[in-house]
């Protein structure tokens, strides 16, 4: 039996109705209830194939067991790593990086300094911060929101840097975002299932919360749906999430994406409404039990999104290719017979390059008469080159000193009291004519 379970908190009309909805399908071996937790052990797998994550953003003791679940085999919805890796000003900067129109944004310290800081842990931050350069590129009106969180909680619409100030001195540690106001003429909020179901629902967020979902709307051009369902679709596939929400405002035409990590979207019956409300209990069991079906038993069921996957997926094509690179260097022994006849090449075209030196003139000139009566090959061409050393060998006429070193002759003349003096200048003569022949090896 493949359990899926779903974690949730305060929430009522959707967890039993999700429960409800996948066991009235009947499917063999799948079966769905609320998750049960006695006790979590390292590494120890879970009695749930997949488990729907509604609380664990409020619950960090439930986020560690989903990670422990997780990397024990569970497929989790939504999977835990990202979540905790994922805020709002990233999200932001990815949906431009992807092409997708979004309001011009900024982060902004925290008001309050976090526990445990002190000035010296803030040096790289300079003082007074750019304000008038922030205010510039978002202007006014604008939204100031935490940079990582939910559920409009400490929302301030601003009209001037005045009311920033005062509100920012509000928000205590959280690390805020300011973001330019888009003055809009439609906007959705849209489920999304799988990375690519989308359920698109018209919205006003400037309603109290119960009317935010807009009943009996009117119909709106399926141009603008179709721009908005694909912003949807590249943005979840881009982030990874199986269940999400995104927010689109349309000014002039163009969806800006607003708001979309919401991996635990409100799905209660008295907000979204019968309609959407069906939708979601609907298509959120039958991707459970598609999950289900496809869960691999002590295997890694998570989905990454295309930013950490293309990440991997580049990572792996560079190790392939440089484990790939020795392979060539085993094939160039086979090569060394060739590299002798490009040794005899190269010392063929050395004389032509001739050092400007008699002997080399002479070498060359010698090399140029052998042609005509030999048919060899240029290595053979090249000996005569190296037979005319006697040439050089010539030297010895410098070494004739030696006939000189016969004056020992004279010195056994009867001059008998002189041959002290005669015998001391000999030693000398002999290195000099030594030193001579040394240089005429050379």
């Amino acid at each position: 039996m493949k359990k899926i379970g779903i974690l949730f908190g305060q929430e009522n009309s959707f967890p039993q109705a999700f429960i409800d909805r996948v066991n009235e399908k009947n499917v063999s071996g799948i079966a769905a209830e609320a998750v049960s937790i006695d006790k979590v052990m390292q590494a120890e797998p879970t009695d749930y194939a997949v488990i729907i994550d509604r609380i664990s953003q409020d619950v960090p003791f439930y986020r560690a067991f989903l990670k422990n679940a997780a990397i024990s085999g569970t497929a989790v919805l939504n999977n835990p790593f990202w979540w905790s890796a994922d805020e709002k000003f990233f999200n932001n900067a990815l949906a431009v990086k992807e092409g997708i129109a979004v309001p011009k944004t900024v982060l902004l310290p925290s008001h309050a300094r976090p526990d445990d800081t002190d000035e010296n842990s803030f040096r790289n931050l300079k003082f007074p911060f750019d304000w008038e350069g922030i205010f510039k590129y978002v202007g006014f009106p604008a939204y100031m929101k935490p940079h990582s969180g939910g559920g409009w909680k400490s929302v301030y619409r601003l009209e001037n840097a005045d009311e920033l100030f005062e509100k920012h001195a509000e928000t205590g540690q959280l690390v805020m975002m300011l973001q330019e106001e888009i003055q809009f003429t439609e906007y959705f909020r849209c489920y999304c299932l799988g990375g690519d179901n989308v359920h698109i629902m018209q919205y006003e967020p400037r309603n109290p919360h119960h009317l935010r979902y807009v009943r009996n709307a009117p119909p709106v051009e399926q141009a603008l749906l179709d721009k908005v369902r694909d912003g949807v679709i590249r943005l979840n596939k881009a982030l990874g999430y199986d269940f999400n929400t995104v927010e689109f405002a349309v000014r002039d035409g163009v969806p800006y994406a607003i708001d979309f990590c919401n991996p635990a979207p409100d799905a209660d019956i008295h907000s979204v409404g019968e309609d959407n409300f069906e939708w979601v209990v609907e298509n959120a069991a039958n991707y459970a039990i598609e999950r289900a079906k496809a869960h691999k038993e002590g295997k890694l069921n998570l989905t990454w999104g295309t930013f950490v996957s293309a990440q991997i997926a580049k990572a792996q094509v560079q190790a392939a290719s440089a484990a790939a690179k020795p392979a060539p260097k085993a094939k160039k022994p086979a090569k060394a017979p060739a590299q002798p006849k490009k040794k005899a090449a190269a010392i063929k075209a050395a004389p032509t390059s001739a050092p400007k030196t008699a002997a080399a003139k002479a070498a060359k000139s010698a090399i140029a008469a052998e042609k005509p009566t030999a048919e060899k090959s240029p290595a053979t061409a090249v000996k005569p080159a190296a037979a005319k050393k006697p040439a050089a060998a010539k030297k010895p006429a410098a070494a004739k000193k030696p006939a000189a070193a016969k004056k020992p002759a004279a010195a056994e003349k009867p001059a008998a009291a002189k041959k002290p003096a005669v015998a001391k200048k000999a030693p000398a003569k002999k290195a000099a004519a030594s030193g001579s022949k040394t240089k005429g090896k050379k």
